[in-house]
């Protein structure tokens, strides 16, 4: 127990606490007869003490690692999913400290009140409040997506966030990870399961359709959590992006002129093809309207004015990966060229569009 002890980083009198209650008990001997810790339950160990760090209390601990519909892998892939969305808080707090920093050294004033949501448990209430502010359903994407999941009775929406997309007169089902998100559904939306798309608690084929709209880039392992749907449903839609054409950076002129770093964001990301093949899907073009009323990255391709407003740049995780250096920069020089009329010298063309392709795709299998 001793070595144990030392290799967790935690005292002897904790893991006596745990065996006390329960919750991780040695379940070896020694030769000399002292309690000692098997493979089985140092794993365990290590689940209850990663749960322990991400600020579980014992009973949740108790339930999560008591789980039997979860194996080893699958709590691996939880715990690598609550780290995602710890380490994206933690940006989204740094970007704002960089912002009052920035207020600061230019003598503008902040308030009491704008200091504790900096800091304070608001601070991502806040930054997940601007979804349901600037990102809805867009009709026209909405009938696309409606027209792939076909007669489908029961659908189940994977990483669902705030409910966009959702379609009326159907038996949904939400999966989605983030309480900030979770909270934010309306009164009356469909009931939503706090769970992982790699790791779906739902039987095979328990679903007509699994759709999942602008959601892939944020799961630990996009192909894992694709087969998963594949498994609990007969059909899935999936909207995500491509990447597989080259110089597809170029297709935008936000990531072209502005915003290089776009590519890192997506480095590592699964081609299209890649998710295609893994759930035997075709693929089809999603155009992404001048109006779109849904405030997804691509959104304002017409209206490059929109990128200057904070409140739209917060709606779009993109912002805060790739840094407030990077943002701030991108801002600065489109804030510039539109002074200047370069930016409608370079894109005057685009007047002209009803709807661009920007590299949306739905998936449908």
């Amino acid at each position: 127990m001793g070595r144990v002890a030392e290799l967790a980083g935690v005292t002897v009198r904790t893991l006596h606490h745990y065996d006390r209650i329960g919750l991780v008990r040695p379940s070896a001997r020694t030769a000399g007869g002292y309690r000692a810790y098997s493979a089985g339950d140092v794993a365990r160990l290590r689940e209850v003490l990663a749960y322990r760090q991400l600020g579980f209390g014992l009973r949740e601990v108790a339930e999560l690692v008591d789980d039997l519909s979860t194996d080893a892998v699958a709590h691996l892939r939880r715990l690598r999913g609550l780290l995602l969305e710890r380490r994206d808080h933690a940006d989204a707090m740094a970007a704002a400290i960089d912002r009052e920093l920035e207020a600061r050294a230019k003598g503008l004033k902040v308030t009491p009140e704008e200091q504790l949501e900096v800091l304070g448990a608001r601070l991502y209430d806040a930054i997940g409040g601007a979804y349901t502010a600037t990102r809805r359903t867009e009709p026209r994407i909405a009938a696309q997506i409606l027209d792939a999941l076909g007669d489908a009775q029961t659908v189940l929406n994977v990483g669902a966030g705030t409910g966009s997309y959702e379609p009326a007169g159907r038996d949904v089902t939400a999966v989605e990870p983030s309480a900030v998100m979770r909270g934010q559904r309306p009164a009356g939306s469909a009931p939503c399961v706090a769970a992982a798309a790699e790791n779906l608690p739902f039987q095979d084929q328990s679903f007509d359709a699994a759709m999942a709209v602008s959601t892939v880039h944020h799961w630990g392992d996009p192909v894992a959590g694709l087969r998963e749907m594949r498994r609990v449903a007969r059909r899935v839609v999936v909207l995500t992006f491509d990447t597989d054409e080259p110089g597809w950076q170029d297709r935008f002129w936000l990531t072209r002129d502005y915003l290089p770093e776009f590519a890192a964001v997506l480095a590592g990301f699964p081609s299209l093809a890649g998710m295609a093949d893994a759930i035997g899907a075709r693929t089809e073009p999603v155009a992404i309207p001048w109006d779109c009323g849904d405030g997804l990255f691509e959104a304002y391709w017409r209206r490059p004015q929109a990128y200057l407003e904070d409140q739209v740049r917060r709606a779009v995780s993109v912002w805060t990966r790739v840094g407030p250096e990077a943002e701030q920069r991108a801002v600065r020089d489109l804030r510039d060229d539109l002074a200047s009329g370069r930016w409608k010298e370079r894109n005057g063309d685009l007047a002209n569009l009803e709807a661009a392709d920007l590299g949306l795709r739905l998936l449908v299998a």
